[in-house]
């Protein structure tokens, strides 16, 4: 992370440190994690109906279920368990994606305020 992103990271306010960032970025930097996440934020569903719906092994879809649920993307579903007969069901969880992008907002705009300031100083 470059210090001016760091920088935008502790001027937010916010509590997410940049180990989550860089945590969830690295999550969501695999396509097939993308598509996972994205069924579940319209669906719960378990590895068995992700992997009946993606071109990857109900293995696979495990993987990643895991490498999600660690940076606390999803989680089980179904109330405490999870579960849904013996498949164990998945949802999307909001608010680590919020936290990163009210990070990369205030990134934006300090890039916007620099910029503006550079077009000030190039017409004057």
């Amino acid at each position: 992370m470059s210090p001016g992103a760091d920088s935008a990271a502790r001027t937010t306010g916010n509590t997410t440190s940049t180990t989550e960032v860089v945590a969830v970025c690295a999550a969501l930097a695999d396509a097939t994690r993308w598509q996972i996440l994205s069924t579940l934020g319209s669906r719960d569903a378990s590895a068995s109906d992700l992997a009946r719906e993606l071109p990857v092994s109900r293995q696979a879809i495990a993987r990643h279920l895991g490498a999600l649920e660690a940076v606390g993307l999803v989680e089980a579903a179904s109330g405490s368990t999870g579960r849904t007969g013996r498949a164990l069901e998945y949802r999307a969880l909001g608010a680590p994606l919020s936290r990163l992008a009210a990070q990369l907002e205030t990134i934006g705009r300090g890039w916007d305020r620099r910029l503006a300031q550079i077009k000030e100083i190039a017409e004057s």
